[in-house]
């Protein structure tokens, strides 16, 4: 009817990429120091579910998914070099 009860199917989210809170790009390999979940130093792996920051201290395993900043969307992390 006019196109005014058409559903949007266009995806329209915009593609989160995997970078630091400066805007470094992060890869597989890089040590990155957490600003969450009292990690410290962290090594990032592949796991299962994608992207996982693994803590060099403690060994715990986050997903990448949960270090998102909402507001910038970027990673709660900074690469270290």
């Amino acid at each position: 009817m006019f196109g005014l009860l058409k559903k949007n199917r266009k995806n329209n989210k915009s593609k989160i990429q995997l970078v630091d809170l400066n805007a470094n790009p992060l890869s597989e390999g890089d040590v990155v120091l957490s600003l969450r979940y009292e990690l410290g130093k962290c090594k990032i792996k592949t796991g299962e579910n994608g992207f996982e920051y693994e803590s060099i201290e403690t060994g715990k395993r986050v997903n990448w998914t949960l270090m998102i900043d909402a507001a910038t969307e970027r990673q709660k992390v900074e690469k270290l070099d």
